[in-house]
């Protein structure tokens, strides 16, 4: 007896329905994603260029963000910075004035008790702190304070007064990348913004016989120098002064100890490096502490801040010494004005890189969308026209199914 069966036709019936379903589901989700590439089988050298723009287009949407909020941030330290320049103008105005004879000494210790407050003020916007609560003059370390205010008693005045201003920060501003290998300060360092001489670090050990015993190295201002064994004292100096910092080294023509002088105002950051003594056996630093802190206590160190400037004003003031008063205060006070303002045109400029930067990236992205669209984008017109297309297509077949898989066998036994 030959077997009849009606699995061969509902098979391939099925098997055709479920490919155009598969084929249906495969278009909604191009036209849901509006990509024509669903996975990378669809077009695997697309696929790869579109990965690249994809990458590229989230660099610059990461570097514009950067940018932008960069630059809020120097626009509020650069208000601050203002504020503090506006403060040192009044300062300045009283010492013209305290340097004037025809004022009486009550007079200057009133001008001096201004100065005190005004000092209290520049106190504060040194010690600024951003939205997010990082400090906005404290370089890389962002979660300090970056001048700690040391108090005590002057002749004259009653009670305790700013009498010191140390620095707590760091040398190193912390960066944020604004493009590809493209870095931007996004902290200020305070030891250079509010400071107003250049300073000087003179050893008083006799330098003319000394050599490095083994390779080694040193750091100034966070740049590391590289020592050979053997390096005399000149080989040291010409090594300082070719290296990437502001600062110049020379021998002492009386001592012939070295000498450490910044070429701009700022506080020198001086370091052994891990394996070295070299500024330590030259007598510029000690064996214990960390920089600013670390300089040898038989070193002579000159040079102030802005703050030591408006202290020594002030105490001038009210001793009514009225020669230094118009002598080494008001100059002093004019060096870190000077400071002050230089700090605030850098970062005017530094505004304007960031503008340049972002206008960049803004020409840049349409372009890199409207590429990656070429490579990946989906004609909507053709796409929806094909849906339904295969959705006529697949009611049809159904209907058809419908009507080939109704017989039984018992049609087949007629």
């Amino acid at each position: 007896m030959e077997r009849i069966s009606s699995n061969m036709s509902i098979n391939d019936t099925q098997y055709q329905i479920n490919k155009r379903n598969q084929r249906l589901y495969e278009l909604n989700n191009k036209i849901s994603s509006q990509s024509r590439i669903h996975e990378l089988r669809d077009d695997p050298l697309a696929a790869a260029h579109s990965t690249r723009y994809l990458s590229r287009i989230e660099h610059l949407n990461r570097y514009a963000k950067n940018a932008e909020r960069i630059q809020s941030e120097h626009r509020v330290a650069e208000g601050y910075m203002n504020s503090a320049n506006q403060v040192l103008h009044r300062i300045r105005e009283l010492a013209v004035q305290g340097a004037n004879d025809t004022f009486t000494r009550e007079d200057k210790r009133a001008m001096g008790q201004e100065i005190n407050q005004l000092l209290n003020e520049l106190l504060e916007i040194a010690n600024a702190r951003h939205a997010d609560g990082t400090a906005m003059f404290g370089g890389d370390r962002t979660d300090t304070t970056p001048f700690r205010v040391l108090r005590g008693t002057t002749p004259g005045m009653n009670g305790q007064v700013v009498t010191g201003v140390e620095y707590r920060g760091d040398i190193k501003p912390s960066v944020v990348e604004i493009g590809q290998n493209s870095f931007m300060e996004k902290n200020l360092a305070g030891n250079e913004v509010f400071w107003a001489e250049q300073q000087q670090v003179l050893s008083v050990i006799d330098a003319q016989n000394y050599t490095v015993v083994e390779d080694s190295s040193i750091e100034i201002d966070g740049e590391e120098i590289q020592l050979s064994a053997g390096d005399n004292i000149h080989s040291i100096i010409a090594k300082i002064n070719d290296a990437d910092v502001q600062v110049k080294a020379s021998l002492d023509p009386v001592r012939n100890s070295l000498s450490l002088t910044s070429t701009t105002p700022h506080q020198i950051w001086l370091k052994d490096g891990e394996d070295g003594s070299v500024l330590q056996d030259l007598g510029i630093i000690s064996e214990t502490g960390r920089p600013p802190f670390n300089i040898n206590r038989d070193a002579d160190i000159s040079g102030g801040s802005l703050f030591d400037m408006v202290i020594y004003l002030r105490d001038r003031l009210y001793e009514g010494d009225t020669i230094d008063i118009g002598g080494g205060a008001l100059k002093g006070i004019d060096l870190a004005q000077d400071k002050l303002v230089s700090s605030i045109s850098k970062i005017g400029s530094q505004d304007e890189r960031l503008d340049f930067a972002m206008r960049r990236i803004d020409e840049e992205l349409p372009k890199l969308q409207q590429q990656n669209s070429k490579e990946v984008g989906l004609d909507m017109a053709k796409a929806i026209t094909d849906l339904k297309e295969l959705q006529h297509a697949h009611q049809a077949a159904l209907g058809t199914a419908g009507r080939i898989i109704q017989p039984t066998l018992l049609d087949f036994l007629r």
